[in-house]
């Protein structure tokens, strides 16, 4: 942790869409908290993937990206990050918010778990990283479930900065949840993707993933949900995008 930050990673962060357009005070912040992770995760490559420096700088970047400008344990629980090629299957069980458990059915880009693990397809978290203006983002969404875990079962509701927060949180994001549902069920095209209406959980990963990627879009059509995040992120990502 003291030594320098190498210059091959500031590189892999400059080649980061957003990266230039942080003010130099996060810029600063961000490379210390992804020296910070690098040194503490353990990156493992599945299915014959070998794992460069570039891909984990990559990765810390953008879940860094989640935590700067405000307190944070840095994942502490997060130990390890499994990096497949492409899409994969998940043998691992998932319990939901009513207590069943079940196996993940399909192909998948990312997965979080709460015994310390993520898993990503790296071919999706390039796409993400090259594209930082879609509103879809693999690492933000697995790191926004991370964040939901710290609070114990991912809920929808992660660990907030004060009391009074959660009487907010809990009202805009119910209320959002269930337009959101409502919209779906009609077949309505919405701003928030269709998959966070699967439950809470999935809900506040999905406007994670807007928020840090269509800001000003999200602020035009919901703009209390916007704020809530905003108190909550701490920064205006509104700032870092052009136009």
């Amino acid at each position: 942790m003291a030594r320098p930050f190498p210059e091959h990673w500031q590189q892999t962060l400059e080649s980061l869409p957003l990266y230039s357009r942080l003010e130099s005070s996060l810029q600063t912040e961000l490379r210390h908290k992804v020296q910070a992770f690098l040194y503490r995760k353990r990156f493992v490559g599945c299915e014959g993937l070998a794992v460069t420096d570039d891909m984990r700088v990559t990765i810390a970047a953008e879940a860094c990206l989640l935590v700067i400008n405000r307190p944070s344990t840095l994942y502490r629980d997060l130990k390890w990050i499994y990096l497949y090629p492409s899409t994969f299957r998940s043998k691992q069980p998932e319990r939901n918010e009513i207590g069943v458990v079940s196996k993940p059915e399909g192909s998948l880009l990312g997965v979080s778990w709460s015994n310390g693990r993520v898993v990503l397809a790296w071919d999706s978290v390039q796409r993400g990283s090259a594209d930082f203006e879609d509103g879809h983002n693999v690492v933000l969404h697995e790191f926004a479930h991370q964040l939901d875990q710290e609070g114990g079962s991912a809920d929808g509701a992660p660990l907030l900065n004060s009391r009074a927060a959660y009487g907010v949180w809990s009202k805009v994001l119910s209320r959002e949840f269930a337009v959101l549902q409502r919209e779906v069920e009609r077949g309505h095209r919405t701003l928030i993707d269709s998959y966070g209406a699967t439950n809470p959980a999935e809900f506040f990963a999905v406007i994670t993933e807007l928020f840090y990627e269509r800001p000003g879009a999200m602020q035009a059509t919901h703009p209390e949900l916007y704020a809530t995040l905003m108190d909550y992120f701490r920064v205006d990502p509104r700032q870092w995008h052009r136009g």
